[in-house]
């Protein structure tokens, strides 16, 4: 088999396009349009007198690596079909609606028939259904972070290697998420005075699950937490040296990347996986089923993947084994009210979750006899923004430095409790709103970034969180009452003073909320993460429902269950994907 890097996309799958005949005044046109931060997108589209001949890209301020694809294939897409009626891409919605309403508004000051440009496209697909057969030593389903962090390791240990990810683009929830890596680090935490270790992050993620977690994979995690850690940093990842405490992390161990978001693991692998041959990725090409074939010996192994693609049917045998990472099912109304045990109707929640997060793996490894574990357990946040359920927007900096209050102004939790308890917590409080108060000990400037690369003063301008100078004014822009307000700041500071606990038991603390501008940003529940998933054992291999190892079937990263229980610590989850991954992959190439 040839061995590259091949990152397939689906523009223009061979098809061709029946121009609507629109008349532009000849010339160059700016159009904007809002994007998921509220910011305009800025387009310069440049007609003649029939065809729209160019369009470029002035302004973008959407997340990087989400809305790149968006912005490869809908201006291509608007150009060679001479229309504004185009597919958006999934999972960077936001974005394409904002590229679509830029070019029109562009178009409109071109003098353009916007109503004929929308209608119907004829299309010629010449898409077959052709099977294309392709061979390597491992299969991967899912290129998320888990997924490349597989690819990566079964690389390094001499594996050739084919992704399969059913999204336009690499990256999962990982690329969006708030990136934090919890591990026992003493290079770190010892100059800032923090205690920890291996032992200590493994107490408390077993017990921030309820016991319900299976110990040994716990300890796999923690133990090989920081290792893992330093081996993304031997491929070229960067972390910031301040260690701090995520929220529901319950101690402040977690490693914040110096990238924004999740990019700084996916440059990572992506850069790995351009410099090396052996890797090939499929974006735009679904998983639909997961074969075991006999070998040598007679033994039943996973070896065989089925996907759908835009060129068609593609079969992928892999010749040692099958890893699955697709990640979880939050972005899957159907599965979390199917599985939902605890919560009131997830139905018209939110998530955080990407729309790729829809639990695909649990049917492609249930069909080859996994056992499924502790589906029921889905995990909650008390950080949605109130409109999208996204985590952007979040003006939290540290769990140390901020309090949660309600409608009232009363505060009504430990702020640095578990994430469940918050936000069972914040289903009692009044529309279930809540405000996250802090003051200028987390913003300096306003220009210092959120941990979603959003500057307070982007935020403030967007009327997603709001700025005074004293408390007063701050109640008043929030429409709390102002000396409830002033009572929670009050006494938060004096449990500053003492180190705490206060009433609510809070025992993380760092700075007084005392020194203007004080910001508050508006909160509500959204789906974040599913607990349960496939079973595996601390050497990521699948096991099935009679207790035994699957042969050559892999799993890793948020399609598993059995780590961590009914809670996950915030910042586990990109330690578990990695370190996970990076087992699967290690494994697996030694199959």
């Amino acid at each position: 088999m040839r061995k590259q890097f091949i990152i397939f996309t689906a523009i223009a799958v061979m098809a061709t396009f029946i121009s609507c005949g629109s008349k532009y005044t000849p010339g160059t046109y700016e159009g904007g349009a809002p994007g998921i931060h509220g910011e305009n997108v800025v387009l310069q589209v440049t007609v003649d007198k029939k065809n729209i001949k160019d369009i470029t890209v002035i302004e973008n301020h959407e997340t990087p690596g989400v809305s790149d694809t968006a912005f490869a294939r809908i201006p291509k897409a608007i150009i060679e079909g001479q229309t504004l009626n185009v597919d958006t891409v999934s999972g960077a919605t936001y974005s394409s609606n904002a590229i679509i309403g830029a070019v029109t508004e562009a178009l409109k000051a071109a003098g353009a028939d916007i109503a004929k440009l929308s209608e119907g496209k004829e299309v010629a697909d010449a898409v077959t259904a052709a099977t294309e057969v392709l061979n390597a030593d491992i299969v991967i389903i899912g290129a998320g972070g888990a997924g490349l962090a597989a690819a990566v390791s079964a690389n390094q240990n001499g594996a050739s290697v084919i992704v399969f990810e059913k999204m336009p683009q690499v990256g999962g929830n990982t690329i969006i998420s708030g990136s934090a890596f919890n591990a026992a680090d003493p290079s770190r935490q010892i100059p800032q005075g923090i205690e920890d270790s291996p032992e200590k992050h493994y107490e408390q993620t077993l017990k921030g699950g309820d016991n319900m977690g299976t110990p040994l994979l716990v300890k796999t995690l923690t133990d090989n937490a920081y290792p893992t850690l330093q081996w993304l940093e031997s491929l070229g990842m960067e972390f910031q040296d301040h260690v701090f405490t995520v929220l529901g992390g319950l101690w402040p161990r977690a490693h914040k990347p110096v990238l924004p978001l999740g990019t700084g693991y996916l440059k990572t692998y992506t850069d790995y996986i351009a410099s090396h041959e052996g890797i090939t990725v499929l974006t735009d090409t679904r998983a639909t089923n997961i074969y075991l074939e006999d070998d040598a010996n007679g033994v039943k192994r996973a070896s065989v993947v089925k996907a759908q693609g835009p060129r068609g049917i593609v079969v992928a045998q892999g010749h040692k084994a099958v890893i699955v990472a697709t990640g979880g099912f939050g972005a899957s109304v159907e599965l979390r009210e199917k599985y939902n045990k605890h919560w009131p109707s997830l139905a018209n929640i939110g998530t955080t979750n990407h729309p790729g997060a829809t639990g695909d793996g649990l049917a492609l490894a249930g069909d080859v006899g996994a056992d499924l574990v502790g589906l029921e357990y889905i995990q909650l946040l008390p950080m949605g923004d109130p409109v999208t359920g996204s985590l952007s927007g979040n003006i939290e900096q540290a769990v140390e430095n901020r309090i949660f209050v309600n409608k009232d102004g009363n505060r009504f939790v430990d702020e640095g409790e578990r994430r469940d308890v918050m936000t069972r917590a914040l289903f009692e409080q009044e529309d279930t709103f809540m405000w996250i108060v802090l003051d200028s000990h987390n913003y300096p400037t306003m220009d210092t970034k959120n941990n979603f690369n959003e500057t307070i003063q982007e935020l403030v301008d967007q009327n997603r969180a709001v700025m005074a100078d004293s408390l007063d004014e701050l109640a008043e822009k929030m429409n709390v009452n102002a000396d409830n307000l002033k009572a929670a700041v009050a006494e938060f500071n004096s449990a500053v003073e003492t180190g705490g606990p206060d009433t609510f038991g809070r025992t993380l603390f760092q700075y007084k909320m005392d020194t203007p501008p004080y910001f508050a940003g508006g909160r509500m529940p959204t789906v974040h993460h599913t607990m349960g998933g496939i079973k595996i054992n601390e050497k990521a291999q699948v096991i099935d429902t009679a207790g035994n190892v699957i042969p050559g079937l892999y799993a890793a990263g948020e399609a598993t269950g059995g780590i961590h229980g009914t809670n996950r610590l915030g910042g586990n989850a990109l330690a578990d994907i990695n370190v996970f991954g990076k087992i699967a992959g290690a494994n697996a190439a030694s199959e």
